[in-house]
């Protein structure tokens, strides 16, 4: 379990981030169109995946906007935005922006995927959604970054979690 704080009140998840050096867990999680995505979809490629609770607010569609505008420049490396948005608000949110350089997924079905990585928020205004966290992934999928960001108004450490493809 961490502690992260909301509005600078302390709130929790429900467990820990996989360990940087271990293989990443597969998950199910919902494309746009409702196709079931995994990640053994994205075999053989780097995989950077910016997590957040909601892309209907700033700091979430910031980081959306940030990544995708990054990805254009990234070889071989799939930029996941997964939230527990319905799948049709990511689409609109991508739509109305034109951001067509990363893939937004949704663990709205059982949020499964949070559990299952420890990061979903588990007490306060946010329960349930996901905590603010970037996982970067090599080509066999091992974590190579993990950043669970302290204050969940707070933008993760862009330049450091994309270093990490170096």
């Amino acid at each position: 379990m961490a502690t992260i704080t909301l509005g600078g009140n302390p709130t929790h998840t429900n467990g820990a981030l996989p360990k940087v050096g271990t293989p990443a867990p597969d998950f199910k999680l919902a494309a746009t169109d409702l196709t079931q995505v995994s990640l053994k979809d994205y075999k053989g490629k780097r995989v950077v995946m910016n997590i957040f609770p909601s892309v209907d607010t700033g700091v979430c569609a910031a980081s959306v906007r940030h990544f995708n505008k990054e990805a254009s420049a990234l070889e071989d490396t799939a930029v996941l935005c997964i939230s527990r948005d319905l799948p049709f608000a990511q689409a609109r949110f991508c739509g109305a922006e034109g951001l067509d350089n990363v893939a937004t997924l949704s663990d709205f079905k059982d949020g499964s995927f949070g559990k299952e990585y420890g990061l979903e928020i588990a007490d306060g205004a946010f329960e349930g959604l996901h905590s603010r966290v970037v996982l970067v992934l090599d080509a066999d999928h091992t974590l190579i970054y993990s950043e669970q960001v302290p204050e969940i108004g707070q933008e993760p450490d862009y330049e450091a979690a994309l270093s990490s493809l170096n």
